[in-house]
């Protein structure tokens, strides 16, 4: 069979620091659409939409300690999870035509375990980009942060940080669904109005735009925090921590705050878990993905009747990835920032 070209995106070296479009290259390589013979656990795709999320700086970072399986190496293609379309497979849970979603590479084809793919997609009734979004990783993260590890109940005060975006915009959703009274931060006008206008929070200010952050959170929560989905770190845990109520919980989901600094912050607050019996919990979605049929059973029917909202940032061809990418850590995106490879 004949070679095709596949353009892919590759990681120049380790980044340190702020991330640049120039960390990383746009290649033009070749694959032949075919499965190496008496192959049987590998899947040729064709790449239709790929996730930009923060998470990916920490792949590119040179490993320190343990190293995370998925970090990137220098010289190699960046991956992330995305919404493709199975070419061949050499593998029986999967047939050609088959749409799944799961960890494949930054480029147009990919020739990949049949171990990565996540699932194999079923409802086509909803865009399919949302399978980066709302029904894939993000999702999953926002139900399981917010349900299992914040454990609500009606009526309690959540304030989420990031709250425009992939996992942010959901989790202040969930909550409202939930009954409780939330509030979220975000870094621009547009992205506070997006908050209470579309998402439906009760509340919402330009983290920017406060001098004292304990001041404003005292100001939205003169009685304190019942849950704090955490995705920032820093200086906004610090001013949380001071205002959380005794029993209160913290989903620790991420922290993009840290993400790009050569020495972390300090947070100095961290007493006040002992004092108001406060319970943090990190998480990562891959610890909840046998809840998944029970998320879809949740969510699809909200996404249908237009109950749950979803913001996508849309970013056109490989050669917009590595700006979509690092567009993420100076609040460019708003919303889910998905990156379009080809349409179905």
């Amino acid at each position: 069979m004949a070679q095709v070209n596949n353009k892919q995106v590759i990681l120049n070296d380790y980044v340190t620091g702020f991330p640049k479009e120039s960390d990383m290259t746009i290649v033009d390589s070749t694959i032949t659409l075919n499965i190496p013979e008496g192959s049987n656990d590998l899947v040729l795709l064709k790449n239709l939409y790929l996730s930009c999320d923060p998470y990916m700086r920490m792949l590119m970072s040179k490993p320190q300690g343990t190293a995370n399986p998925l970090a990137y190496t220098p010289q190699s293609t960046i991956a992330s999870r995305g919404v493709s379309k199975v070419l061949e497979s050499g593998h029986e849970d999967y047939k050609e035509g088959d749409l799944v979603w799961g960890l494949t590479k930054w480029e147009e084809y990919s020739l990949i375990p049949a171990a990565q793919i996540l699932l194999k997609i079923q409802h086509t009734d909803v865009p399919l980009s949302y399978y980066t979004g709302i029904l894939g990783m993000p999702g999953l993260t926002a139900y399981a942060g917010f349900f299992e590890v914040g454990s609500p109940k009606k009526g309690e005060n959540v304030f989420v940080s990031a709250a425009s975006g992939a996992v942010g915009q959901l989790v202040g959703q969930f909550a409202k669904l939930h009954g409780c009274y939330v509030v979220g931060s975000a870094g621009t006008k547009e992205k506070v109005d997006l908050l209470k206008n579309k998402f439906g929070y009760d509340e919402a200010f330009n983290y920017k735009e406060e001098q004292d952050l304990d001041a404003a959170l005292k100001r939205y929560f003169p009685e304190g925090i019942d849950i704090y989905f955490e995705n920032v770190g820093g200086k906004t845990l610090d001013a949380v921590l001071l205002n959380m109520r005794i029993h209160g919980r913290i989903p620790a989901c991420g922290m993009i705050s840290q993400y790009n600094l050569t020495q972390p912050e300090g947070v100095t607050n961290l007493a006040h878990l002992v004092y108001k019996r406060i319970r943090m919990e990190g998480f990562n979605s891959a610890d909840f993905f046998h809840l998944y049929p029970k998320f879809l059973e949740f969510v699809l029917p909200h996404i249908r009747e237009e109950k749950i909202v979803y913001v996508e940032d849309i970013a056109e061809g490989l050669e917009n990835g590595p700006a979509a990418l690092v567009g993420l850590f100076s609040g460019r995106n708003v919303g889910k920032q998905v990156l379009v490879i080809a349409r179905e």
